[in-house]
């Protein structure tokens, strides 16, 4: 615990500066990084754009058979 030695060094009492440290382990488990965030985003983008093409696709067969109908 490098952390906790330097706050220690710095004038934290041994305790206090255990409880920082545990405080700091236990947030940067729920950070989420930058490459992940990306990666989900990009996931995300691809799944919007196949699902709006479709969907274009889907309208312009329906504005065509509605064309042929009538």
């Amino acid at each position: 615990m490098e952390l906790a030695a330097k706050l220690k060094a710095a004038g934290f009492a041994p305790e206090q500066a255990e409880a920082v440290v545990r405080v700091v382990v236990e947030t940067q488990t729920s950070v989420v990084t930058r490459d992940y965030l990306d990666a989900r985003l990009s996931e995300n983008k691809v799944d919007l754009i196949k699902w709006t093409a479709g969907m274009l696709l889907a309208q312009a067969g329906l504005v065509a058979a509605l064309v042929r109908l009538f």
